[in-house]
C-alpha cells in the first residue's frame, strides 16, 4: 500500500503492522477508519441533490409495492439478480440464465454454488430484520458460514478473519513487491479491535440517525465503513452490499426489499473501488455519496420498471388462462409461482400450491399446451419450468 496516499487522511489512521511470510518478515501500515459517529459528513450540494433523486426513487419503488397484492412475490426473483451480479463484482462469474434454473446442493460447481448461497443469506436476512432481531457478531458469522457453504472457502475462512488481508494490486507496484506493499489497500489488522469495532458498526447501523443523517447517506457510510474494515477474509463485498438494502429496510426507506444494488455496480466496479478509496486517502466523502445515490435511485428506477412490467405479465397470463377451458383454481396459483420464482420443478410446484406431485404435474403440461410454461433447459430430470413472459421481463431488467 502507498502509505503515502493515508498520511493526511481526515477518515482515519495508519497503524503498524509486522509479520513473517515464506518472503520473509516484513513491516507496514494498515489503515483503520474512524469510528462513526452521528454527524454527518460535510457533501456538496451536488452529493445533497443526488440524494435527494434516491430518496424520491426509492420511495416510488416501496410506494409501487405497497400497491402490489403481494409484493413479496418479486423477493426471489430479484434476490437471483442480486446474486448473479453481487458474485460477479468479486470476480465469480455465473450466468444469469443458469443463476435462476438452480438451488444450492452439496454436489454444486462450487462457482455456482457460491453464488446461489447468495440467495439463502439475504432470505435469512431479511427474516431477522423483519422478526426484529438485533445484528450482532454472531449473526454476522452466521450469514457468513452459509455465504461459504460448500464453497472452496467454507473451512479456512468462516467468521471475522485471524490474519491479515490486503485488497487490490496497485499499477505501479514492482513484480517482485511483497503482497502488503504491493496491495492498493490494507484495511484493520485482525484481533479483538476489529471484532470491537465491527459490533459497534452493527450498532451504529441499526440505529435511527434520522436526525442528523439522512439514511442514504447513512447507508453509504455503512457499506463504506464495512468495507474499510473489511471483517472476512472473503465474502465482504457480498455481505457489504446486502447490509445496504438492510440498512434500508430496517431504516424504514423500504418496506419491501425488492431493490437490486448490484448490478448498477458491476458495470462500473472501478468507479465503485475508487470513490470507497477516495473516502480513506482524501476524505471525499461527496463523491462516494454522489456515485452511491445515483447507483440506488437507478437501480430503484429499474426496480419499479421490472416489478410494473411483471405485474403486467402477471395480469396477462391469468387472462389468457381465463380464455381457456382450463377452471383450476390452482391454476391461478401457478401463475402467482412462476411470477415469484423464475423457474421451479413440479416438486415445487406442488409444495407451493399444497397438492401432490401428479396434479401438479398435469397442471403444468394443461399449462404448457396453453403456452403459458413451457419446459426451461433440456433435462431427463428433475426438469424446470417457468413462464417465458417473466423470464423475458428478468432478462431486460438485468441489462445494466
Amino acid at each position: 500500500m502507498d502509505v503515502r496516499l493515508f498520511q493526511n487522511s481526515p477518515t482515519g489512521e495508519l497503524v503498524p503492522i509486522s509479520g513473517t511470510s515464506h518472503q520473509g518478515d516484513w513491516r507496514h501500515f494498515a489503515f483503520v477508519p474512524e469510528p462513526v459517529t452521528d454527524a454527518s459528513p460535510d457533501l456538496t450540494a451536488d452529493a445533497y441533490r443526488a440524494v435527494a433523486r434516491a430518496r424520491a426513487a426509492l420511495a416510488a419503488l416501496d410506494a409501487t409495492a405497497a400497491r402490489l397484492p403481494n409484493p413479496r412475490l418479486f423477493r426471489q426473483t430479484a434476490l437471483r439478480i442480486e446474486a448473479q451480479a453481487t458474485a460477479a463484482l468479486e470476480g465469480t462469474y455465473e450466468p444469469l440464465a443458469r443463476v435462476i434454473a438452480e438451488e444450492p446442493h452439496e454436489d454444486q460447481d462450487p462457482s455456482l454454488r457460491e453464488v446461489l448461497n447468495f440467495v439463502t443469506v439475504a432470505e435469512r436476512a431479511y427474516e431477522w430484520n423483519e422478526a426484529g432481531r438485533p445484528w450482532s457478531i454472531p449473526g454476522l458469522a452466521e450469514l457468513h458460514r452459509l455465504l461459504l457453504a460448500g464453497t472452496r472457502s467454507e473451512r479456512a475462512y468462516h467468521g471475522i478473519r485471524r490474519v491479515q488481508v490486503v485488497i487490490g494490486r496497485r499499477d505501479d507496484a514492482p513484480p517482485t513487491a511483497h503482497p502488503i506493499e504491493a496491495a492498493r489497500f490494507v484495511p484493520h489488522p485482525p484481533g479483538d479491535d476489529l471484532t470491537a469495532r465491527v459490533r459497534d458498526l452493527l450498532d451504529w447501523m441499526q440505529t435511527d440517525h434520522s436526525a442528523t443523517i439522512d439514511p442514504v447517506v447513512a447507508a453509504a457510510i455503512g457499506h463504506y465503513t464495512f468495507e474499510a474494515l473489511h471483517p472476512f477474509h472473503d465474502g465482504n463485498g457480498r455481505i457489504g452490499r446486502l447490509f445496504i438494502v438492510l440498512q434500508l429496510h430496517l431504516a424504514g426507506v423500504l418496506t419491501e426489499p425488492t431493490i437490486t444494488v448490484s448490478p448498477w455496480f458491476e458495470t462500473r466496479r472501478q468507479l465503485y473501488y475508487d470513490a470507497l478509496l477516495g473516502v480513506s486517502t482524501t476524505g471525499d466523502w461527496s463523491a462516494w455519496v454522489t456515485l452511491f445515490a445515483e447507483g440506488l435511485a437507478v437501480s430503484a428506477d429499474r426496480a419499479r420498471t421490472s416489478m410494473l412490467a411483471l405485474t403486467e405479465v402477471q395480469s396477462q397470463l391469468k387472462e389468457q388462462l381465463q380464455r381457456s377451458s382450463l377452471r383450476a383454481a390452482n391454476a391461478r396459483l401457478l401463475i402467482d409461482l412462476a411470477v415469484a420464482r423464475p423457474t421451479f420443478t413440479v416438486n415445487q410446484a406442488a409444495e407451493a400450491l399444497g397438492i401432490k406431485y401428479a396434479g401438479a404435474k398435469r397442471l403444468i403440461d394443461k399449462m404448457v399446451a396453453l403456452e403459458i410454461l413451457a419446459e426451461y433447459g433440456e433435462r431427463n430430470y428433475n426438469r424446470r419450468f417457468h413462464a417465458p413472459q417473466v423470464l423475458d421481463v428478468l432478462f431486460r431488467g438485468s441489462l445494466r
